[in-house]
């Protein structure tokens, strides 16, 4: 068992949440009870996460989609009148990191990306930012974008979207990747900009699609949600080790 205020102490300082600039308060978002033993992890504080910490009497919930975004509604009416009074009725702590845990070297969702591609020479791409949250490696063994696709799809259990620019050419055959989880899209050009012949996200736009075309880099879209689960289960998974607490990952299906 641990205080709240130590176990949000060593999050904030591990994640350096006070340096980084979001759209949405980091750290403890939701005050529940002071001291805490058991621990929920989850991609997105929805309803169904909250029920299932309920049903197992878990003192926090650790999140990477927590709530208070940037030019929401300030009105506690509907969803969230729901969600916070399940939060405090239940005496439940609510913690989020948004981007702190999009760009740990170690934790981030990138970071652990990377380690499911099984890349190597792993580095920010420093025209992003804030740095790290698009990352870059290699392939020690060059392989098809098809191939890449296939081991995503067995790795995160989800179909994903692949744009081959021309799948019948050797430039098919790729070993420099370029990556960023979630709703990263939008950083195609800076990664091409950095030689990278394949581009991972979570999600597509309309126009995602024509800049892989134009820019000559393949793409791969394999859902902001199976994308952003390893951060904060990683996250979870170490704060299990370093304090002792009870962590249960719990993932709430999205196939977003």
């Amino acid at each position: 068992m641990i205080d709240r205020d130590q176990l949000v102490r060593f999050l904030n300082n591990e994640l350096q949440s006070e340096k980084i600039r979001d759209y949405c308060p980091n750290g403890l978002q939701v005050e529940g009870k002071a001291r805490i033993s058991r621990v929920v992890t989850g991609v997105t504080a929805s309803q169904a996460l909250l029920d299932a910490a309920v049903a197992i009497n878990a003192d926090a919930i650790l999140v990477h989609h927590g709530y208070f975004w940037k030019n929401e509604t300030a009105q506690v009416t509907g969803i969230k009148k729901k969600r916070l009074q399940t939060l405090l009725r239940h005496d439940i702590n609510l913690l989020a990191y948004h981007l702190p845990l999009d760009v740990h070297p170690l934790l981030g969702n990138n970071a652990q990306l990377g380690l499911l591609l099984n890349a190597e020479n792993i580095t920010a791409v420093a025209a992003a930012e804030p740095n790290g949250v698009l990352m870059q490696g290699e392939l020690a063994v060059a392989l098809s974008v098809a191939q890449i696709a296939q081991q995503l799809e067995k790795t995160l259990q989800r179909q994903v979207l692949l744009h081959a620019v021309d799948p019948s050419t050797a430039s098919n055959i790729v070993s420099k990747l370029a990556w960023c989880t979630g709703g990263g899209q939008s950083y195609i050009e800076q990664a091409a900009a950095a030689g990278a012949q394949l581009f991972i996200s979570g999600e597509v736009s309309e126009q995602t699609i024509h800049l892989s075309r134009e820019l000559g880099i393949h793409f791969i879209a394999a859902g902001h949600h199976a994308t952003e689960r390893y951060g904060v289960k990683a996250l979870g998974e170490f704060i299990a080790r370093q304090l002792g607490l009870e962590v249960q990952f719990i993932d709430i299906d999205n196939p977003a």
